[in-house]
């Protein structure tokens, strides 16, 4: 945690001999998240499938200025697998979203340069949204008529999760199991504020019981919160902290869902790999050079890399030593 981690710079989990076997059935309510976690989530793909197989993933949001969030989003919801994605978004993107990602398909609300009612004939297998969205008057009336009609799983970042802090009431709009990715300016405006990093954490769990949701906890080290559960990332660098980077988070877990893992399954499963793309990106590129795009670029080698068997005498880097 950012109070605490400060007071160790370097630390490493190491085996202690615990019996295998009672470790893998003792009930835990805090996971430290590794490569053999995410390796049991993972769900091959079959040989005659289509793309119909892997769902259909619809991004929702983008305003004047602000439509690059919705390009690293759906690019970063069909690298992580979804079989369809559809970016909803205001006129103004239109030529951008067409031209920056041919492999989406674009649906155009009525507004010209912010979302003014959001409506589609489409049923898409889950909604991403919030991302570049904004928080005009007119965005949020939008925002609460589609929330009173939709029934697809939600994922929702950035400028929805402002909305919802304005307005708590939306909350009981979410259908359960909404997963809600927040940096911790974005989850201070949910939870109210916290007298440290042990009582935030306290506060996100009751928060997320009492409106059944999972929150992401973007940071150092990701924290996903379902309830009492409080499952912890491990991969992830400090080159990451860069523009875009969260809204390619948030499409990697909307394409999860598209192709049928569950909100926490892809809420956990997409903050590894997003953080493995990102360890994999910096290698070459460097704290200061990484881009939120060089992370969609390695979404592909940190899949590849779920398989790849390491030498038994490598350790993996700390991230000092990166």
């Amino acid at each position: 945690l950012p109070e605490t981690g400060q007071h160790i710079e370097r630390w490493q989990a190491i085996d202690i001999g615990l019996d295998a076997n009672y470790l893998g059935l003792a009930e835990v309510h805090n996971e430290f998240v590794t490569k053999g976690e995410i390796f049991q989530l993972y769900k091959p793909r079959k040989k005659f499938s289509h793309k119909g197989d892997y769902g259909h993933g619809l991004l929702i949001g983008g305003s004047s200025g602000k439509m690059g969030a919705m390009v690293l989003a759906s690019k970063a919801c069909l690298s992580a697998g979804a079989g369809l994605v559809t970016a909803y978004i205001p006129q103004c993107g239109d030529p951008m979203l067409q031209t920056a990602f041919p492999e989406a398909m674009v649906l155009i609300d009525e507004g010209e340069t912010v979302l003014k009612k959001i409506e589609f004939e489409l049923e898409p297998t889950v909604i991403g949204m919030g991302m570049g969205m904004g928080i005009e008057e007119e965005t949020i009336t939008a925002f609460e008529t589609f929330l009173n009609t939709n029934k697809a799983p939600l994922v929702l970042d950035a400028d929805a999760i402002n909305i919802l802090g304005m307005q708590k009431k939306l909350l009981k709009k979410l259908p359960a199991q909404t997963v809600l990715t927040p940096h911790l300016g974005e989850l201070k405006r949910l939870l109210g504020a916290w007298k440290d990093d042990f009582d935030m954490l306290e506060k996100a769990k009751v928060f997320s019981k009492e409106h059944q949701l999972i929150i992401v906890i973007k940071g150092a080290h990701t924290i996903v919160v379902d309830g009492e559960k409080l499952f912890i990332n491990s991969t992830g660098n400090p080159g990451m902290a860069t523009a875009g980077s969260g809204d390619v988070l948030t499409g990697m877990i909307t394409g999860l869902i598209a192709q049928g893992y569950t909100s926490q399954e892809a809420a956990i499963f997409g903050v590894y790999q997003h953080g493995r793309a990102g360890d994999m990106a910096v290698e070459s590129l460097g704290y200061q050079g990484l881009l939120a795009s060089d992370i969609i670029e390695h979404i592909g080698p940190a899949f590849l890399d779920l398989f790849a068997v390491p030498d038994s005498d490598e350790q993996p880097p700390t991230s000092q030593e990166q």
